[in-house]
């Protein structure tokens, strides 16, 4: 299916509720998470509950919830708001093959969306509530989309518009996202605003009631006093139904993060929109990121050699896994005891010698066998800067594998040896990594290379000379395909 055929949900509020230039854009998110702590947590965040308005009035709320994700990754998000531009009954799970911000495409789950979709009558896949363009786009997930795409880069998403917020409609879609999503690694996103257009001592009363009934990680408390009158919130449907999804799939608690209301920016405080933003926190440690990123640590790490057979049937597991996802197969790859460690592991796929797909992590979650099936399907097929990988043309594609080492900070670019070394840049919310041998198929040398760097995360390209620039360099294991 050629790009010009996809199903893409277009940006239906850009230059409206957030800048529609992706430099403007980038440089907004960045400043919101500057002006914000990292609230300190031990636990791995498993939803957010998160406000939606514009983002001079409750974006810094947002960012406080997001910061938590600097360093996570997950493989999905799936992102859920009512729906303020139509009425439908039940939740709609979008169809299509991905939402577009101006910071680019995010594709869809669209394994995940069919089973969401699959579960219950009330939970199916539709584009209601999902619309753009000549009708008014709904702006409630819109708006959550770019914060996601700063602070994690790659992911598949999930998006859901709940039309009414019935009781049966709640609960239905409650329990379809806890069967849906147990044993994946994915984040639940809900979409609130809290009171409307009271003054601001009646607004904090009542959404003080909600921030209670949240923080007790209460669904049944939160619609009681919904019911009743003794709060508002127009997603208060949709943090029910992710509480108690959450419950199911191991949430342990609540962490509130950050109220306020938008008499902070307008100075009109008769007539507010309250905020919030808190978190939902699973009994799963964060990733231990010094144990990952640091050079101590990583020359404590035995060096990790694989025999050329190993390497052979890696390359196996990569072809077989993306010829099952072509045919519509399960695909298990093998439990291998040696390789029960996480490694960072990237994908390169080639076909007439030319690119077709690249995806990989640099941590993973999962033991090597199956970390390369993933990302070797997603490179596949999941890649938004690549046609997805056809059966004709998986018989003669090359595959290349990289594993990777730990990342060890750059303090010296005297350092970085071209056709050693990786490297990756990071600063505020921009990050990207470039391998080994691509620096050496350029003939870069190591000012090129840190430049090039730069600009793949959207950044000037001599930025890595800045102070608060964080610099990275990583040796890989590359094989499966002549280099040379």
């Amino acid at each position: 299916m050629s790009k010009g055929s996809q199903n893409i949900r277009k940006p239906a509020v850009a230059g409206l509720f957030y800048p529609a230039s992706a430099v403007e854009l980038s440089k907004t998110i960045a400043d919101l998470y500057a002006k914000v702590e990292k609230a300190p947590l031990e636990e791995r965040p498993l939803g957010l509950v998160v406000p939606h308005a514009g983002y001079p009035y409750s974006g810094r709320t947002a960012a406080r919830a997001y910061k938590l994700l600097q360093g996570e990754e997950y493989e999905t998000v799936v992102v859920i708001s009512p729906s303020h531009t139509v009425f439908f009954k039940g939740a709609a799970v979008f169809d299509g093959d991905g939402y577009e911000t101006p910071l680019g495409l995010i594709p869809t789950d669209k394994a995940l969306s069919k089973r969401l979709g699959s579960i219950h009558p009330s939970v199916y896949l539709s584009k209601m509530g999902h619309a753009s363009g000549s009708t008014r786009g709904e702006h409630a997930l819109e708006v959550q989309l770019p914060f996601l795409q700063l602070v994690l880069g790659s992911f598949k998403l999930v998006a859901v518009v709940l039309g009414d917020q019935e009781e049966d409609s709640i609960n239905a879609l409650g329990e379809a996202l806890a069967s849906t999503l147990k044993g994946t690694d994915t984040l639940i996103v809900a979409s609130t605003d809290l009171s409307h257009f009271h003054s601001e001592k009646s607004a904090r009363r009542l959404d003080y009631n909600v921030q209670h009934a949240i923080e007790k990680f209460d669904a049944q408390l939160l619609m009681k006093t919904l019911d009743e009158g003794q709060g508002e919130a127009c997603g208060g449907g949709v943090v029910a139904a992710v509480m108690k999804a959450a419950r199911r799939l191991g949430g342990k608690r609540v962490q509130f993060l950050e109220y306020t209301t938008s008499g902070e920016t307008t100075g009109d405080y008769q007539e507010v929109v309250g905020y919030m933003s808190a978190a939902i926190v699973s009994g799963e440690k964060a990733l231990p990121h010094k144990a990952v990123i640091g050079e101590t640590e990583a020359r404590k790490k035995p060096i990790f050699e694989l025999s050329d057979q190993e390497q052979a049937r890696f390359v196996s597991i990569a072809r077989a896994a993306i010829e099952a996802q072509l045919v519509g197969k399960e695909y298990t790859a093998p439990d291998i005891e040696k390789f029960e460690e996480f490694r960072g592991v990237f994908i390169r796929l080639f076909v007439d010698g030319e690119p077709r797909g690249m995806m990989g992590r640099v941590k993973a979650r999962r033991p090597l066998p199956e970390a390369v099936a993933v990302e070797a399907v997603e490179a596949a097929c999941e890649d938004p800067n690549a046609e997805p990988l056809t059966e004709d043309e998986l018989k003669h594609a090359e595959i290349e594998i990289s594993i990777l080492e730990p990342l060890q900070r750059v303090h010296d670019f005297d350092e970085i040896k071209i056709g050693r070394d990786g490297l990756m840049v990071k600063l505020d919310m921009h990050s990207a990594l470039i391998l080994p041998q691509q620096a050496t198929a350029n003939n870069w040398d190591s000012a090129e290379f840190l430049q090039q760097t730069c600009l793949k995360a959207g950044l000037p390209k001599s930025i890595y000379l800045d102070k608060h620039a964080q610099v990275y360099k990583f040796t890989a294991i590359v094989f499966g395909r002549s280099t040379g």
